[in-house]
């Protein structure tokens, strides 16, 4: 039996409000990275970032036009998650719904996995 690749899935309100960064001219023709980093409160945190490379090794996730791009490493810590973008009173931002987490801070940027 074959193993089935990880895979992170993309919201449609991430993917809008993904478009709409890339629209702007300062990130045109730019992809969205996430990436997970060492650190934070946790012990992982989440990053954001505007590239103009796809790597081989990057999976490549599409919605609606938008483009985000998970490298092989933090794919491992977030295979299954879902990307999502929600606008609240307390600010607007990308939320990870990870699935590999087995605990978050209260701001929701940083994890562990167990």
């Amino acid at each position: 039996m074959e193993a089935t690749a990880p895979t992170v899935t993309l919201t449609e309100r991430a993917a809008r409000r993904v478009s709409e960064l890339a629209t702007h001219p300062d990130h045109d023709g730019l992809m969205l990275r996430v990436s997970v980093q060492g650190g934070g409160c946790s012990g992982f945190s989440y990053d954001f970032t505007f590239d103009d490379e796809k790597r081989d090794e990057d999976l490549v996730v599409e919605r609606d036009g938008a483009v985000v791009l998970v490298d092989e490493i933090s794919l491992g810590l977030l295979g299954g998650a879902e990307i999502d973008f929600v606008d609240e009173l307390v600010g607007a931002s990308f939320v990870i719904r990870n699935p590999n987490a087995t605990s978050s801070c209260g701001c929701g940027n940083s994890f562990s996995v167990g």
